[in-house]
């Protein structure tokens, strides 16, 4: 691996460890065993690489949430499926999850990186919505994005929410899908004003 390799690997470890806010260029280098002018030349800041090790992490993580999802593509077998997954490996997402609450809560402390992560944010709906639908990623229509992947998003993070707060008490993915069909049920027999 060069430099840059290095650097990204260094500051994964440093996420996991420590988050966003306590992670130095120090820390990183010594992580990476990259010297301190490398972050500039590679990644032109801290935040820049920081952010871009933060998206790896989740990139990562999306990739072994989705073993073993078995299920039609919308069905709520895969659904089902899916957050199991993300509860499977929860303990290996919980500092991934708290790093980006770090980031959402350091409000305008720190625009720059939270600018960068904000933009990753299409691309993550896009992954939850080809995860739970079995629709490719490139096939995903902006709308599809703005709606059902925001809806996905937003269960993700009040999962993971609670989870942080109360591994006890969150729910199973069995709970999930059951107030997931609930809510569905409901809102359809409604008739739409």
């Amino acid at each position: 691996m060069g430099h840059r390799e290095d650097l990204l690997e260094g500051a994964k470890k440093c996420l996991v460890e420590k988050g966003f806010v306590r992670t130095t260029a120090r820390d990183i280098v010594k992580a990476s065993g990259a010297n301190l002018a490398s972050i500039g030349y590679h990644y032109g800041s801290k935040d820049a690489l920081l952010a871009e090790a933060f998206i790896a992490l989740m990139q990562e993580l999306g990739d072994v949430f989705k073993e073993g999802v078995g299920g039609e593509g919308g069905s709520l077998e895969r659904f089902q499926g899916v957050w199991a997954g993300f509860l499977a490996h929860r303990d290996e997402a919980g500092p991934v999850w708290s790093a980006s609450l770090e980031v959402a809560l350091a409000g305008d402390r720190m625009p720059d990186l939270r600018a960068m992560l904000a933009a990753s944010q299409t691309e993550g709906r896009r992954g939850l919505i080809a995860m739970l639908t079995g629709t490719p990623e490139e096939e995903i229509a902006e709308r599809e994005e703005r709606t059902l992947g925001a809806f996905y998003q937003a269960l993700l993070n009040g999962l993971m929410l609670q989870w942080l707060f109360d591994p006890e008490s969150a729910p199973s993915a069995q709970e999930l899908t059951e107030g997931m069909r609930a809510a569905a049920t409901a809102a359809l027999a409604r008739p739409a004003e």
